[in-house]
């Protein structure tokens, strides 16, 4: 398909005057419908460069550098780069931000700085080689994927808001929350509510937003959970009190996985009451079963072909949820009769769910309210 001339109303200098190669804007670069612009330099934009609908790419072994007094904001963004794209100067994203290959870098000594997306865009392809190690924040949404992480692995926080989140911003630290390197202030993980036990100090998040909100989180062998406890059912998430100086529980749903994975949902609250999250073992386990693991194989053979869990019929009353190991939810069905075959419910822009939901471990929770229980286990998809 023949694309589209990029259409520039501006003045653009090379800036070798500069010290530095880069595309400098100082006036109105714009990219129409199907337009497509690819940098295999730096960009400095003082103009304006808002006003976009095509696709802008950063591209190359080396780094990318995004820089200058204002932000750009573009349609669909892309990230292929041996190493990184540093963004010194917030990017705005209208539609789609596609992680490829190298990390998109923000200065978590500025939270102010990050990769900010608009009411209707999204993050796709997010992985350990390609995510944003530091800040990304949203506008005008009510539920996103935060695509966060450090150098080595994503680790996601997945936000569901009560409402609409005029902002909202988070970024994952690989650090002891006892003596953080960029944030202000320690978080002493002796400073806690009664019914927690020991409190993670190897990884933490940073949230900011005003509107209620619940959360999941995912935890790896690089977690290490089993120095918090040696019961997957006393997991939870935890969050510093800003009011109270101390870590309170933000108790949620029981969590599902094992001491190496997993995945755990907190109840309600307003993140910018609290400095930081994590995870935590609490003094009292909660009650829920722990089933078989199951294999489903969605090929029309009629074996397999849907998840079929006997012990629903105990309770016709049930709530089935199903996550990749990201934590992200792919799959959710109140009263339960065998529904799943590895198509997913959600609109999350992670799978194309005409053609099914990858083959690989997930997880599931089921909620039996006749019974007043919750049990867990994990699943094998096999959708080749």
């Amino acid at each position: 398909m023949t694309k589209h001339i990029l259409y520039i109303a501006a003045l653009i200098l090379a800036s070798g005057v500069q010290a530095q190669e880069a595309l400098y804007n100082a006036g109105n670069l714009r990219i129409h419908e199907g337009g497509v612009l690819g940098f295999h330099t730096d960009l400095i934009n003082d103009g304006s460069f808002d006003e976009n609908l095509g696709l802008v790419g950063f591209y190359g072994d080396d780094f990318r550098t995004i820089s200058g007094s204002l932000p750009a904001t573009l349609y669909d963004v892309e990230f292929v780069t041996g190493t990184a794209t540093n963004v010194q100067t917030s990017l705005n994203v209208l539609n789609n931000a596609n992680f490829i290959t190298g990390d998109v870098i923000t200065d978590r000594a500025q939270p102010a700085i990050t990769l900010n997306f608009l009411a209707d865009a999204f993050p796709n392809g997010q992985s350990d080689i390609s995510k944003v190690d530091g800040y990304a924040s949203v506008n005008d949404q009510q539920n996103f994927i935060f695509p966060v992480g450090d150098t080595e692995q994503l680790r996601p926080l997945i936000l569901s808001s009560e409402g609409v989140n005029t902002l909202a911003r988070c970024a994952y630290f690989l650090e002891d929350a006892n003596s953080p390197t960029t944030l202000s202030g320690s978080f002493n993980t002796n400073n806690k509510a009664a019914e927690i036990g020991d409190i993670s100090i190897v990884e933490f998040w940073h949230l900011e937003g005003s509107t209620p909100s619940s959360i999941q989180l995912s935890w790896n062998e690089r977690s290490n959970i089993g120095i918090l406890t040696d019961d997957v059912s006393e997991i939870a998430i935890v969050g510093y009190s800003k009011a109270t100086n101390s870590w309170e529980s933000l108790s949620g749903s029981a969590p599902a996985g094992d001491l190496n994975e997993g995945i755990v949902a907190s109840g309600s609250f307003i993140p910018d009451d609290y400095e930081v999250l994590t995870f935590a073992a609490m003094g009292e386990p909660r009650d829920f079963l722990e089933l078989e693991n199951y294999f489903v194989s969605p090929n029309g053979d009629g074996i397999n072909d849907f998840l079929e869990i006997p012990e629903l019929t105990l309770s016709p009353n049930n709530f089935v949820q199903i996550y990749n190991r990201e934590g992200l939810k792919v799959f959710e069905k109140s009263n339960y009769t065998n529904e799943f075959n590895g198509l997913s419910t959600q609109n999350n822009f992670v799978v194309t769910r005409d053609q099914g939901l990858p083959s690989g471990v997930y997880f599931y929770i089921v909620t039996l309210d006749d019974l007043d229980l919750e049990f867990q286990g994990f699943l094998y998809l096999a959708n080749d």
